[in-house]
């Protein structure tokens, strides 16, 4: 779409992303899902390509967000869908600040 620029905006604290667990947020009208992996902080869209489930309620196995609703599987470094899933998850750049913060890269 035209007239989009990307933005880095706040997401969160990176101690509010624990491993195992991931969280929703809404950024700029955005819904994103944040993970933590050992190798770092990753964003993905918060919603399931198969159906309409949030994938925050989802369920964490090394580096795979499994969908809580139909077991949709996805990459979440990469987004790719592995199971069920009808497309991939879109991702997000992210970075985590010096003070803590946790930033994400969207278009808005």
């Amino acid at each position: 779409m035209s007239g989009e620029t990307k933005q880095w905006v706040r997401a969160c604290a990176a101690s509010d992303i624990r491993t195992g667990e991931p969280k929703g947020v809404t950024l700029g009208g955005i819904p994103v899902a944040l993970y933590r992996l050992e190798d770092g902080v990753y964003a993905t869209l918060l919603v399931c390509t198969h159906a309409y489930a949030l994938l925050s309620e989802g369920y964490i196995e090394g580096d795979i967000v499994e969908c809580p609703l139909h077991g949709a599987l996805f990459e979440i470094r990469s987004g790719k869908c592995r199971a069920v899933g009808t497309s991939d998850l879109a991702i997000y750049p992210v970075r985590v600040e010096a003070n803590n913060d946790v930033m994400v890269e969207i278009s808005l």
